[in-house]
C-alpha cells in the first residue's frame, strides 16, 4: 500500500512537471496593449526616417517578454553580475580570447571585453573561464558552495559557476518577479517601456533614443543583453574624452551596465540649463555606450524604474 502511494505521488509530480513544460509561454501568448504614462515625443509603431521606415519590433519584444516570463516562471533567487571599474578584479583570460586591436582589449569568442566583465566557468572547468558576462546582467541563482555561485543567465542561458564576489544578490521577497522592462532597439534607435498588470504587458512610452557608437578608442556600442537597473544619478558627470576634466552632465541617469546609462540630453560645460530635446535623438548611434533620451523621458524612467526592480533589455 505504501509503495502504491509513493508511486502515485511520484506520478503526480511527473504530470505536474510535464504540464509545466507544456504551458511554456510563447511569444503568441504575450498580450501587449498601449496605456501610456508618458506621452511626449511619442512615436508611432512605424514612422519615416530619411528614405526608409523605422518601427518598433513588437515581434522581438514579445520574444523577449516570453523569455523573461519563462525565466521567472518559478520562484527564484535573483542576482546581478557586477564589476564596474573592475572593482572585484579584472577577470582571467577566457578560453580562445582574442585581442581587439582597436580598443587594446581582450575579448571572448562572443566579442565581450574582459575589462569590467565577470568570468563565467563551465561546470566541468573552473580553471579557465569559458566566456564573460557583462556587468549588470540578470542571473538566476541555482546553488552556492563556499565562494562560488551556480547560476543561469537570463540573456543567453546556460549553467555557470561564478565567483561569488562578482554577484550581488537580490532579496526575492523584495523582487519576486520583474514587472517593468525597458526595451532599447539599437537598429531602429528607439525605446519602449512596458509594465505587466493583470496578465497583460502595458506600453507606458514609445520614444526616440540614441545608443552607443562603435568608435574607438572612447565610444562603444550599447551592449545587447538583459540588465538590471543598478544605480541612479540625478546629474551624472562625464569627462572630456582622454582627460580627467569634467565636460558636463547627463540628467536623470539610470545605470544598467558598466558605464551605460539611460539618461537625458547631455549638457556640456559651461552650460548648466537642462535641454529637453535634441534633433540627433533617434537618428544614428552617437553616445559612449549610454542611451540618450529626451530629458523629460529620462526623468520618467528615473522615477518609474526602481533600482534592482526594473530591467533594461537591449535588442538589435
Amino acid at each position: 500500500m505504501k509503495m502504491a502511494i509513493k508511486w502515485l505521488i511520484a506520478s503526480v509530480y511527473v504530470i505536474i512537471a510535464c504540464s509545466a513544460e507544456i504551458k511554456k509561454i510563447t511569444p503568441e501568448d504575450i498580450v501587449i496593449e498601449k496605456d501610456f504614462l508618458y506621452d511626449q515625443h511619442t512615436l508611432q509603431d512605424e514612422y519615416p526616417y530619411k528614405d526608409t521606415t523605422r518601427r518598433f519590433q513588437w515581434d522581438k519584444i514579445k520574444e523577449g517578454l516570453a523569455l523573461l516570463e519563462n525565466f521567472q516562471a518559478q520562484p527564484s533567487e535573483w542576482g546581478i553580475l557586477q564589476n564596474r571599474h573592475n572593482v572585484h578584479g579584472r577577470p582571467p583570460v577566457a578560453k580562445n580570447a582574442k585581442k581587439d586591436v582597436h580598443y587594446n582589449e581582450m575579448d571572448d569568442l562572443y566579442g565581450v571585453e574582459a575589462t569590467q566583465s565577470i568570468p563565467l566557468y563551465s561546470l566541468t572547468d573552473t580553471v579557465n573561464p569559458e566566456r564573460y558576462g557583462r556587468d549588470g546582467s540578470l542571473i538566476k541563482i541555482t546553488g552556492e558552495s563556499g565562494d562560488e555561485i551556480n547560476a543561469r543567465l537570463a540573456y543567453f542561458g546556460g549553467d555557470w559557476i561564478i565567483p561569488a564576489k562578482y554577484v550581488k544578490k537580490i532579496d526575492p521577497q523584495e523582487t519576486p518577479v520583474f514587472k517593468k522592462v525597458v526595451f532599447v532597439d539599437r537598429t531602429n534607435q528607439n525605446i519602449a517601456t512596458l509594465e505587466k498588470e493583470n496578465g497583460k504587458w502595458l506600453v507606458r512610452s514609445m520614444n526616440p533614443a540614441t545608443t552607443g557608437a562603435q568608435k574607438p578608442p572612447f565610444q562603444r556600442e550599447t551592449p545587447l543583453g538583459i540588465f538590471v537597473i543598478q544605480e541612479k544619478k540625478e546629474r551624472m558627470q562625464y569627462l572630456v574624452d582622454g582627460t580627467d576634466r569634467v565636460g558636463g552632465f547627463a540628467p536623470y541617469a539610470s545605470r544598467f551596465s558598466n558605464g551605460g546609462y539611460l539618461h537625458g540630453v547631455p549638457v556640456n560645460n559651461p552650460q548648466t540649463q537642462m535641454i529637453e530635446f535634441s534633433s540627433t535623438l533617434g537618428t544614428i548611434p552617437r553616445s559612449h555606450m549610454c542611451v540618450r533620451n529626451a530629458t523629460s523621458h529620462a526623468k520618467f524612467l528615473y522615477d518609474w524604474a526602481p533600482v534592482a526592480e526594473a530591467l533594461v533589455y537591449v535588442i538589435e
